[in-house]
């Protein structure tokens, strides 16, 4: 890898492949097998040996797994996937055993998950606290946080390794996503099915029970279903016919049907029905959709400028995002509180909540339109040259007490029982009941 860095040097960046988002960092992976990561580290999320902040795109330095062809980040943890290797790598906060390595334990650098080694890995997940892969052959393994069944093995309990989720026996797996506390699956028959945490109908199923095993959705209209993603609370998924379906929670209108009310079964954005949806990527609490024009659309929270409409005001339908030059956008990932995406031209741009780096723009200014990240970019109006970590393992990390590491969500209120909203059932309790979870502002 380093000899590919000195190559690149005092030219353009070797070109975007992907690009993914987590709580507050962020990760591309470039052609070459260059890994490249930004934002909060405090819990070893950047892969860079250290707990530090980086405000730069900045490559991970002896990380030299061949054949990288995925990576996803997590709320505070990342993976990547070695098809060379037919290897799982995983690294960042360990709570719960999101991480796969059979133990709680943040890890700084990227590490083998042991567990599946030799797997051919056809897709990976990450949510909050839990992870899941679907094998070529279709199967699904998930490992993590399992407080509200969202690992889908039958139980409440976490899993510090994956396991392979039985209920998908003799069913093909297409493609899964995973949110905070629930987790969605699209199979090769074009059937949706959820489980985990439903409280805002976020599993599409009608109602609003945890579910510990996957359950089919009721079909849709009749459309085989081929896309799915998840936001937080909410879920998004794409027929073969392009059409775009949500449903969930909508407090801040993440659904994009231009009110604010919980849905407890997929829902179509009439707004965007006479486009092809090609791409989906959920937030925290706001959503993103790219059509098959190349035409990026956002809707949901909006506080930190993270629709990227150029405003701060939450929108309830779907916003075009516009790029210079018109740029067609290529891919689409949503973080917690920020958006990236790269266009056809190769030029990577970011915007939203700034505050741990998470935009690679060098600073930690919010942003509500696309900023271009230079380093990353060839059109970059800067300096071309990618910072690389020192590759120095990180011996020894000051323990923090989980009431200082642990917060309430902010600008949420428990609702009482009883009690309904008007705006989408949203009164957030902070957590599932009888759950202690952190979550940043």
């Amino acid at each position: 890898m380093d000899a590919a860095l000195s190559a690149v040097a005092d030219e353009a960046p070797p070109a975007v492949v992907l690009v993914s988002a987590g709580a507050s960092h962020s990760v591309a992976l470039l052609a070459g097998n260059v890994l490249c990561t930004w934002g909060r580290g405090e819990d070893g999320q950047l892969g860079h040996g250290d707990a530090e902040d980086r405000l730069v795109p900045t490559v991970i330095s002896g990380f030299d797994a061949p054949g990288i062809t995925s990576v996803i980040c997590g709320a505070d943890h990342t993976t990547a996937y070695s098809e060379d290797e037919h290897q799982v790598y995983s690294w960042g906060w360990g709570d719960f055993g999101r991480l796969g390595h059979g133990n709680s334990t943040d890890v700084f650098t990227p590490q083998p998950v042991k567990a599946l080694q030799g797997i051919k890995i056809k897709q990976l997940a990450c949510g909050d606290s839990h992870c899941l892969a679907v094998t070529m052959a279709g199967e699904v393994l998930s490992w993590g946080r399992n407080q509200n069944g969202q690992l889908g093995l039958g139980t409440t309990e976490d899993s510090l390794l994956p396991q392979t989720i039985q209920a998908f026996e003799g069913i093909s797996v297409k493609m899964i996503a995973a949110g905070a506390e629930h987790t969605a699956a699209v199979t090769e028959d074009g059937d949706i099915y959820g489980w985990g945490w439903g409280r805002y109908g976020n599993l599409g199923l009608g109602d609003r029970n945890d579910r510990f095993v996957p359950e089919k959705v009721s079909s849709v209209e009749g459309d085989k279903m081929v896309l799915v993603a998840c936001g937080w609370r909410h879920t998004i998924t794409v027929s073969s016919s392009g059409s775009l379906y949500t449903y969930g929670w909508s407090k801040y209108g993440q659904l994009g049907h231009g009110d604010f009310e919980d849905h407890l079964v997929p829902h179509k954005v009439e707004a965007l029905k006479d486009s092809s949806t090609s791409q989906i990527s959920g937030g925290w609490r706001h959503t993103m959709a790219l059509t098959s024009d190349g035409k990026l659309y956002g809707w949901g929270w909006n506080k930190f400028g993270q629709v990227g409409a150029g405003d701060n005001a939450d929108h309830c339908s779907p916003a075009q995002v516009n790029f210079p030059e018109e740029q067609k956008v290529a891919q689409v990932a949503c973080g917690w509180r920020h958006t990236l995406a790269f266009t056809e031209k190769k030029n990577v741009f970011a915007w939203g909540r700034g505050t741990s780096g998470q935009l690679g723009h060098g600073e930690i200014v919010d942003r509500n339109t696309p900023v271009i990240i230079d380093a990353l970019s060839p059109d970059g109006p800067g300096c071309k040259k990618l910072e690389s970590s020192a590759a120095i393992p990180f011996a020894a990390k000051i323990w923090v007490s989980p009431s200082e590491r642990y917060a309430l969500v902010p600008d949420e209120k428990v609702a009482k029982p009883g009690d309904a909203t008007a705006r989408g059932n949203g009164a957030d309790a902070s957590v599932p009941e009888n759950d202690v979870k952190r979550m940043r502002v």
